[in-house]
């Protein structure tokens, strides 16, 4: 459907001026041309089309505005024409001449004439005729810049090229003056990035990039600033392409099912709030079918484990990311229990690796019971978990202190999005039926009962299999069905939303030896739902699922097996399933509900057969227009290609019956089943006659084409396929992914051209991204348009709907967005707005993608000698026909190139990468009663070849094309140079050449022996290139060209070394061959092998026209100009880049860790540097062992190389060994592929950044300790008042608090002043961690600020726009904006509670720590000496192979400089120039020399565990050069997180022993010890560095104390020093503490104290100013390494890729010729300090009361309390027991005493035990230091029982309550309102405390409260004043004053038993009197009976 307007003529214009006219329909407006100079008349003769989706409404409007335009000011309206489109809709076209009206509605004497024609939906308007519209000069195809979506053209019937310009067509004036840009570098061939059928089919050529200035001067048309201008589609690279051919798929391997190493980590650190009773809880950790627990706690709701797990998986992606992750908390697990569960909590793998760096880190599970759904939260649990794939680094964040984690509820372990309260939901899954399943006979019985009894059943039993959430569900199994009907429901019960992705379903046939898949399913269940506001629960269908798989001949071991698990693609249609799901979410307060959550199997109603769309027939066209580069390995038996679409087709096997049966009505669909079979269908008597299908070409042997490839010979005469098949119509949902689909095409393609302007440095990339923008916010508009189509056909699904409303908003959302960041779009934006763009790619990919299927993908297969030999696969949806343009299929009616590919794991690896066949195929699906246009994209010129029956009937398909128009051409392929190729012999390097195919014709270039980066400099000549169809056709798109690099080996042959594909520029025969496109320029083709990059190629390729006249009318080729290369033809001048001269400098400094050659050891290396076959040689080093640098430093040569730099070539550094007799061997090579990094640009006179007149003096503020995060930030001008009101009413908060906790203001200052003699480097450390996480979430902050920004600029924007409201009120909007924000920010940056009060406490010194290695922070020191990795060896191919680091043989170190001759002056006239230094002025010597080196390890993180137990001993190992220290001894037991604090002094010669290796190695009582992960470290570079990385500088100087000066040079003499080195003016101290260096002055103070407290005069603290500041000081400055701990990962060699900890730890080195620096800092762990914990329990009061007494009937209890420090459980102390309190009431006065270590930085108990008794040795642990206190109540013959509990945290716990009345449950659940104390700042508390427990509802309630004294004494005071356990002595507490109602039935013994007889016996006692009487009557009887009866019987 479309509304086409033709726009002739405006007459009656009055002066002289340039015209432009807007027509608008529907919202969307097209402008004209520009018409310049035109007087009364303007001739436009343009056409519009709009595609409209809903029919047009007769009394819509069509409105035109005519303007007369201006460059610089804006358009003035001349008049308006619009027309009520009435007539239109009912006669489908219509003329129309008629006047303007001008703004005040009255008629003006211009008139119009136009002619407007309406396309209806059904196609009853238009049976075009030719003429028409013909003879219009350009047509406007709709997006010109604004709906590029448009791919067809105008008529599908005509083929005219369309000319739509660059931009909005304003931008396009007629003169076509500007010059066209060089063809951007990386072409459009570039693999992944090919540009899709471009709108740009232009009939002259256009500037492909509108140059900048001439767009500045076109800008100012509208009167656009120039930060305002966007670019439409520039692409780097204009290929010119018709709508012909649709854009190639480069990569060649499917990845999905390639198995990968993935790594779980799970930290288990402790639960809380487990419901249950005194319980002794252990954690399972569960992924997928591996467990492992952690050790048992001992009676305690709140056990600590601190525990690391760590799995390690080698499987594929699709695999890893469905296992599931389950905690579960086990409760009394013993050898023979079993444990009863407690909670647990799932989650898969998935999701936690799509969380933000890979991992969920100190968070909180939330656990349940799913055994019942109606209990609440069974505790929570919390831990850390990490998934690791290969080359993922997991960035952990420094640990914590506790205090923020504690808010349980903001943390808790769930992605963003969840609600916290999940709720339980029934998943039901509905399985329906399913057809066209293969044949799976395994039992061989089968065809032996057919042979004998005739029996003759479908050889498959199919079940249906659904997985999920860990959980397996399994349908019945019908026997012997290919089409089983299930109509079953499986039920899940999970929690809602589940934290599992995917949904596997899977049809399996039953079988008695094994069950083996038919086909897998996955339903993603985000695809299937959608979170928001508006979204809706996961639904689906019902609707049909395809399956692919294995190919459908049924062998007994099929290879392919694996695709049938739904890994990796399928290669063919296994069978289609018709199911629904459906989500209901349970009301667990519902008594009925079953509480259960095992998997329900039940009946379900079976559902229309309407209900998924009404049966369609469907037609699939294809025709093969050309199949080469066919593997030779296949042999030369003759091929054929079959396509198939389901089953429909397949001849080999798709035999199991047809898919569909069309039913006649009441007649019986039997004999029709066997004539389908035979692919035939009835005659139906239409008008396709009897239409057979013909699904596969005829069999053709193939000919040679070179030693590799044959092709067949499909010249003129093209075969056909085409097939007719049914399924339901719901082609609907694939028209709407298709519209999105395009959007997101054109969006990537947009997006690549912006990188590729970023990349090649082109000038406005921004403008670009405003283009991309612009076209995407259209795209989302247009999008809402059409698919808001009314549609109400029954076959819609609720997710149908529910899709379509959220696609729609979402686009509309996405609209506005892109509209809004358009506007943002800034030159120094661009990169994060690049960014956003991105997101919005990935949205519309993930939208895009339908979960319903309908109609199965389409397979190609190439058929040898009818074995199935290769496949390509195309999606349905791609090829589908519709009538609007948006909503076809990419590829429908377009010619494609495709690559065959092995099917299933054969296509792994280097198998896979050559092309088994490259085919031109040109596909048409769509419903046969479309069928009319199916030949309209082939190419022109063919006739068509029929069947007999189908001669003369026009409609029937044509079964080949015979093509009568052929045209001639010379392709010229100019092959200069490739870089970066792939390593293909074991040297290291390959002997790479080309070979170019064209159409049937191949062409190598020559080889070139050992090189990475060949220039070939040759043309290829190819004569007599034959292609068919019209010559119009060929200029626009031209065939591709595909490029094989191949390295050749003398023996066996050439391997494939990656591939790649070009379009050639065309000129016709009518052309000239003049600029701008010819010569063609040479750019970069990215080269491919399987997935990943292997290097670029440099080339250029022509294709022209050999006319009427021969060849004699080409361009002539310049003869070869050196004679050498005998025939081979040099890239013509023209073509190839120009040169100039460069000198290259090449530093030798020296090689190291060279490895053995062929088990040679490397004893005399050379170097030789090459460059553009220029070079030279370093000095040969005479004895590699003794000294293994060069002793000439510096050597040059002379090179040309081209002016442009993107097309410098690489320069190779190869080293080789001499050895005698002259012989050479290559050691290894290093390509530095890209030369611009050592490029020497003099430095700008005029932009001089550094000023050099004048003093500047710096700012040399102590820098004030780092504040509350709140006032840090910084916010917008208007918003800044509000947020510091509530900064500072939170911190008066703060105080108040502060002030309570002190009791009474007074003791607030307690808080210990740090003496200096306490302060040691640890104090320091954990300082400077304290500051480097407050600076972490200030950066966090600033960025979330910076966003927030962005976000109210964005909504001020729109709201600006929208409303006339500006000024004040938009402001006062605006605060409230920031201010919501702000508030939920403070929640999250509640910062440590230390911080506020830093003010107050002296500073403690503090250094720098890097949470990475201190390599990166500093660019890895390559500050001036660089250095290179030499590489030998193949590269491996697949993942597991060899990997880079294996191939690296040695290393190179050295540095390159290049610069334009002559040398600028300033170098050569610089004071002390040595010409015979060149660049590399002021270089040290590069002789041996002997350093100190002095290494510090503080600490190791996260250790992957080595032992059996979860745990690992590790150790330090050292080794550098012949040095190796194994610090075996002093292992730390069972420790993942072991402190370490040793320094190790090691004397080492540069440059001999350079490379330090810091190991941590896992200490075993047997066998030899494992290594856990090593780090090295290159100190020559450290050392050489001008950072001065030797020692770091410390913050402040000092000379005693803890943070002593390290460096034997003072600060003094180190700047001196600098300063000499730098050639800096300085330094001049000068009075009043100041110093100038160079032209800056530092101030400071100027007295230091000793350790005696005498104050001196120095200069030190002025020295170190500067140098701490020593970067700002010009020319010569640079960042100076500060004292600093640096954080580096352990690898282990065998797990390449994934790191086994992190070690912190720095270095120190001094060279030996200095003095001797002092003695090492003292980093050992700090000893915990011993204190005794004494509590006097004196009291408890209102303790519920469990005991019945016997003998008085009352409520009382015998309580005791038992109290115990955590993780000492086994020295828990009990109090005596209080009998029989009434009232609750316990009085005991009685003491514990608990000794303990306490490490005070990190408030951790240490506790030394061993683990079991089979322990070697005792293991540490550290613990929070938290009390817990029960109460009992003692039973004397069963257990007692547990009543209550409180554990206090001794940091920080609630102050006790002054009486027993004021304490209350509040004390526990409240904690975050109540002030809090801490036990070491205040040595004594006393008060009462509640008990708690969990009652039947598991409410927390008050079951006691305690009166207790906590006193907490050091050991020392412990022992001047000792006190007694209990009540003894020393310091014994007065017994406790008890009533004696306890006693009360030893007094008075007969009240009692009066009182137990009567009252609770006595009902007892009369049963059993009863029953003692009824015993007796019956034992008298029995008795008496025998007598009885004798006497009877005698009758006596």
């Amino acid at each position: 459907m479309a509304l086409l307007l033709q726009l002739r003529t405006v007459t009656g214009l009055r002066g002289k001026a340039d015209r432009i006219a807007k027509a608008v329909f529907r919202g969307l407006s097209f402008y004209t041309r520009v018409l310049e100079n035109c007087e009364d008349e303007a001739r436009f003769d343009e056409t519009f089309r709009w595609p409209v989706a809903s029919n047009i409404d007769g009394n819509e409007i069509l409105e035109i505005q005519v303007f007369n335009y201006s460059k610089v000011f804006t358009n003035r309206l001349i008049g308006t024409f619009q027309m009520v489109l009435q007539k239109v809709v009912e006669e489908g076209q219509v003329e129309v001449t008629d006047t303007l009206i001008d703004d005040n509605n009255s008629a003006i004497q211009t008139s119009i004439s136009i002619e407007i024609r309406y396309q209806a939906l059904d196609g009853t308007v238009g049976a075009w005729n030719d003429k028409e519209f013909l003879d219009t000069p350009s047509v406007h195809s709709e997006g010109d810049g604004r709906y590029p979506l448009e791919t067809d053209s105008l008529l599908s019937s005509h083929r005219q090229g369309l000319d739509i310009s660059p931009g909005k067509s304003t931008q396009q004036s007629t003169e076509r003056s500007f010059r066209r840009a060089g063809k951007g570098v990386f072409s459009a061939m570039k693999l992944g990035k090919t540009r899709p059928s471009k709108d740009d089919h232009r009939k002259q050529d256009e500037p492909a990039i509108l140059e900048a200035e001439d767009l500045d001067r076109k800008a100012l048309l509208q009167g656009l600033e120039p930060d305002t201008i966007s670019l439409a589609s520039v692409t780097a690279v204009t290929t010119n392409v018709s709508n012909k051919r649709s854009k190639p798929d480069i990569k060649m391997e499917p990845s999905a099912g390639r198995p990968m190493d993935y790594q779980v980590s799970i930290t288990i650190i402790e639960a809380r709030q487990l419901v249950g009773l005194n319980m002794d809880p252990m954690v399972c950790v569960e992924v997928g079918e591996e467990k492992k627990y952690t050790s048992m706690k001992e009676s305690t709701n709140c056990p600590y484990y601190n525990e690391y797990f760590v799995f390690d998986f080698h499987v594929p992606p699709d695999v890893m990311f469905d296992k599931i992750i389950k905690l579960s908390v086990i409760h009394s697990k013993n050898l023979l229990r079993s444990g009863t569960l407690v909670g647990s909590f799932k989650m898969d793998v998935g999701t936690v690796y799509t969380q933000p760096e890979h991992q969920f880190y100190h968070k909180w599970a939330i656990l349940s019971d799913p055994e019942d759904l109606t209990a609440g939260l069974k505790g929570y649990l919390k831990c850390d978990i990490a998934v690791v794939g290969k080359g993922d680094n997991i960035k952990t964040p420094h640990k914590a202190n506790e205090t923020e984690e504690d808010d349980i509820e903001g943390n808790l372990l769930l992605p963003d999005g969840v609600p916290p309260e999940r709720q339980w939901a029934r998943f039901y899954i509905k399985i329906y039926r399913a057809e066209g399943l293969p044949r799976m006979n395994t039992s061989i019985m089968a065809n032996v009962k057919k042979a004998l009894i005739g029996e003759n059943k479908d050889l498959v039993d199919p079940y249906v299999q659904v997985v999920f959430a860990g959980q397996k569900g399994k349908t019945s199994v019908q026997k012997s069905s290919y089409e089983p009907l299930w109509n079953e429901q499986i039920i899940f019960t999970e929690m809602f939303p589940p934290l599992c992705k995917r949904i596997k379903i899977q049809i399996r046939d039953s079988d008695k030896v094994n069950d083996v898949a038919i086909g897998t399913h996955f339903i993603d269940l985000r695809k299937i739902s959608n979170e928001g506001d508006k979204g809706f629960l996961p639904t689906f269908g019902p609707a049909w699922v395809n399956m692919y798989g294995s190919t459908r001949n049924y062998t007994l071991m099929d290879e392919h097996q694996e695709l049938n698990e739904g890994l990796g693609e399928g290669v063919s249609f296994r069978a289609r399933l018709l199911m629904s799901l459906a989500v209901e979410i349970l009301d667990t307060t519902n008594p009925e509900i079953n509480s259960s959550t095992e998997v329900q199997v039940e009946q379900a109603t079976s559902v229309a057969d309407n209900c998924t769309g009404k049966m369609e027939e469907f037609f699939l066209f294809g025709a093969f227009l050309e199949a080469t580069m066919i593997d030779r390995k296949i042999g030369d038996k003759p091929i054929n290609f079959e396509v198939t679409i389901g089953n429909y087709g397949n001849q080999m096997d798709g035999m199991s019956k047809p898919i569909l049966r069309r039913k006649k009505e009441g007649g019986d669909g039997n004999e029709e089943e066997s004539e389908l079979l035979q692919n035939s269908s009835e005659d139906e008597g239409d008008e396709d006659g009897e239409m057979v299908s013909v699904s596969s070409s005829q069999p053709m042997k193939p000919l040679v084409t070179d030693r590799n490839y044959f092709h067949l010979p499909y010249f003129e005469k093209k075969p056909c396929i085409y097939i007719k098949s049914w399924w339901q119509d719901q082609r609907r949902r694939l028209y709407n992914a298709n519209i999105m689909d395009k959007i997101a095409d054109k969006l990537e393609e947009g997006l690549n051209d912006v990188q590729e302007m970023i990349k090649t440095e082109k000038p406005h990339p921004e403008r670009r991204l405003r283009g991309v923008l612009e076209e995407l916010s259209s795209g989302c508009l247009h999008f809402v348009t059409l698919a808001d189509k009314d549609q109400h056909h029954s076959s819609r699904t609720r997710l149908d709907r529910e899709r379509l409303k959220s696609c729609m908003r979402e686009l509309e959302n996405m609209g506005q967005q892109a509209t809004t960041l358009r506007s943002q779009v800034k030159k120094n934006t661009m990169k994060d707005k690049l960014k956003l763009v991105q997101n919005f790619l990935q949205k519309l990919r993930f939208l895009a993608d339908e979960p319903q299927h309908t109609i199965p993908d389409v397979f190609i297969w190439m058929m040898s000698n009818n074995k199935r030999i290769a496949y390509a696969r195309v999606p349905s949806k791609d090829i589908l026909y519709s009538i609007v343009d948006e909503e076809m299929g990419k590829d429908c009616a377009k010619v494609k190139t495709i690559f065959l590919k092995l099917p299933g794991k054969r296509g792994f690896g280097p198998a896979g990468w050559t092309v088994q066949a490259k085919m031109e195929i040109y596909l048409w699906l769509g419903l046969n009663k479309q069928r009319k246009d199916f030949l309209s994209g082939l190419p022109c010129g063919f006739e068509e070849k029929k069947t007999a029956r189908g001669q003369n009937l026009p409609s029937f398909p044509p079964i080949s094309l015979l093509y009568t128009k052929k045209q001639v051409f010379q392709l010229r392929a100019h092959m200069y140079q490739a870089r970066s190729l792939f390593a293909a012999d074991s040297s290291g390097l390959s002997d790479p050449f080309a070979r170019v195919f064209f159409i049937s014709q191949s062409q190598c270039t020559e080889v070139l022996n050992e090189t990475l980066c060949p220039t070939w400099d040759q043309l290829l000549v190819f004569d007599n290139v034959e292609l068919y169809g019209e010559a119009h056709e060929m200029r626009d798109d031209p065939p591709i060209i595909v490029i094989e690099i191949y390295d050749q080996d003398t023996v066996g042959k050439a391997d494939f070394m990656g591939r790649t594909f070009a379009k050639p520029v065309v000129k016709m025969s009518d052309e000239q061959y003049c600029p701008p496109r010819f010569p063609p320029q040479l750019e970069y083709y990215q080269i491919y092998r399987g997935n990943s990059t292997a290097g670029d190629l440099l080339a250029a390729f022509e294709l022209l026209q050999i006319g009427p006249g021969g060849k004699s009318d080409l361009p002539p080729i310049d003869g070869p100009t050196d004679m050498d290369r005998g025939p081979i033809l040099p890239v013509p001048l023209g073509i190839r880049p120009v040169l100039s001269k460069y000198r290259v400098e090449v530093l030798f400094w020296g090689l190291r860790d060279l490895k053995r050659v062929n088990l040679a050891q490397v004893d005399r290396p050379r170097v030789d540097i090459e460059c553009a076959g220029k070079g030279v040689q370093s000095a040969l080093i005479q004895n590699y062992k003794k000294n293994p640098n060069f002793s000439t430093l510096v050597k040059w040569f002379e090179v040309d190389l081209p002016e442009n730099e993107l097309l410098h070539p690489p320069l190779n550094i190869r080293v080789v060994d001499c050895r005698a007799f002259g012989r050479y061997t290559l050691v290894g090579s290093h390509a530095v592929s890209s030369l611009r990094k050592f490029i020497y640009r003099p430095p700008d006179k005029k932009a001089q950044h550094w000023n050099m007149t004048g003093e500047i003096v710096v700012n040399m503020e102590p820098e004030v300790p780092i504040k509350k995060m709140e006032t840090m930030v910084k916010l917008e001008a208007n918003s800044d008042a509000v947020v510091k009101v509530d900064v500072s009413e939170e911190e008066k908060e703060r105080k108040k608090k502060k002030k309570k906790g002190g009791g009474g203001g007074g003791e607030e200052v307690e808080e210990e002043e740090p003496d200096d003699s306490m302060l040691d480097w640890w104090s320091k450390y954990f300082a400077s961690i304290e500051t480097m996480k407050e600076q972490l979430r200030q950066q966090e902050a600033a960025a979330a600020e910076a966003e927030e920004k962005e976000e109210m600029e964005m909504a001020e924007e729109i709201k600006l726009d929208d409303s006339p409201m500006k000024g004040s009120k938009a402001q006062a909007k605006n605060k409230e904006k920031s201010k919501a924000p702000k508030d939920d920010k403070k929640k999250k940056q509640q910062s440590a509670p230390e911080l506020p009060e830093k003010k107050n406490k002296p500073r403690i010194d503090e250094l720098k720590v890097f949470n990475k290695e201190l390599e990166t922070e500093f660019d890895n020191f390559e500050d001036w000496l660089h250095t290179f990795n030499l590489l030998r060896g193949k590269i491996g191919d697949n993942d597991d192979n060899a990997t880079e680091e294996e191939r690296i043989v040695g290393r190179f170190k050295g540095s390159i400089c290049v610069y334009k001759m002559p040398l600028p002056d300033d170098i050569t006239k610089e004071a002390g120039y040595d010409p015979n230094f060149g660049m590399f002025q002021g270089i040290p010597s590069n002789d041996p020399i002997n350093v100190l080196v002095r290494v510090y390890v503080v600490r190791a993180t996260d250790l992957h565990p080595a032992d059996i137990n979860g745990k690992a001993d590790p150790y330090i190992a050292i080794k550098l050069g012949k040095t190796d220290i194994k610090d075996k001894e002093n292992y730390i037991s069972k420790q993942l997180n072991p402190v370490f604090g040793k320094s190790f002094d090691i004397e080492a010669t540069f440059p001999m022993e350079s490379m330090l290796t810091v190991a941590v190695y896992d200490w075993d009582l047997v066998g030899t010890d494992d290594l856990i992960g090593e780090t090295k470290i290159d100190l020559e570079n450290r050392y050489y560095s001008k950072h001065r990385a030797t020692c770091g500088v410390s913050h402040t100087y000092s000379i005693h104390g803890y943070n002593t000066w390290r460096d034997p040079m003072k600060p003094s003499q180190i700047l001196s020093k600098l300063c000499k080195d730098g050639k800096v003016d300085g330094p001049h101290y000068g009075p009043g503490g100041r110093v100038k260096v160079a032209n800056r002055v530092f101030t400071g103070p100027t007295e230091i104290e000793d350790e005696n407290g005498q104050k001196k005069q120095t200069d030190e603290h002025l020295a170190l100013a500067v140098l701490r500041h020593w970067e700002d000081i010009p020319w010569a400055g640079c960042k100076l390494v500060p004292e600093h701990v640096e954080t580096r990962p352990l690898l282990n060699p065998d797990k390449p890729g994934i790191e086994q900890g992190r070690l912190e730890m720095w270095v120190d080195m001094f060279p030996m010729d200095m003095p001797a620096p002092g003695p090492a800092i003292d980093i050992s762990p700090r000893k915990p300090k011993k204190y005794e914990l004494r509590v006097i329990v004196w009291n408890t009061d209102e303790v519920i009361l469990e005991d019945d007494d016997y003998f008085t009937g009352e409520k009382s209890s015998d309580i005791f309390v038992r109290g115990w420090l955590k993780g000492q459980q086994e020295d828990k102390q009990d109090t005596d027991v209080h009998y029989h309190s009434l009232t609750g009431e316990g009085n005991f006065n009685w003491r514990y005493i608990f000794p303990f270590d306490y490490l005070m930085a990190e408030e951790k108990i240490v506790i030394s035990k061993k683990e079991s008794m089979f322990s070697w040795d005792e293991t540490e642990y550290k613990i929070p230091a938290r009390l817990t206190l029960q109460v009992w109540d003692a039973d004397h013959f069963s257990a007692d029982d547990f009543l209550g509990a409180i554990e206090l945290d001794l940091n920080r716990f609630p102050r006790g309550a002054k009486t027993s009345k004021q304490c209350s449950l509040e004390m526990v659940t409240n904690e975050a309102e109540l002030p809090m104390i801490s036990i070491f700042k205040q040595k004594r508390v006393k008060g009462w405390w509640p008990f708690v427990a969990r009652d039947e509802n598991d409410e927390l309630e008050v079951t006691g409260k305690v009166e207790a004294e906590l006193h907490l004494l050091t050991a020392e005071e412990a022992e001047k004043s000792p006190a007694g356990l209990a009540r003894n002595e020393p310091d014994p507490l007065e017994k406790p004053n008890r009533p004696d109602t306890s006693f009360i039935w030893f007094l008075n013994p007969l009240k009692s038993i009066k009182y137990l007889i009567c009252t609770r016996y006595k009902w007892l006692i009369i049963k059993i009197v009863l029953a003692l009487l009824l015993l007796v009557m019956v034992a008298l009887f029995l008795y008496s009976m025998p007598g009885y009866m004798v006497k009877k019987l005698l009758g006596a």
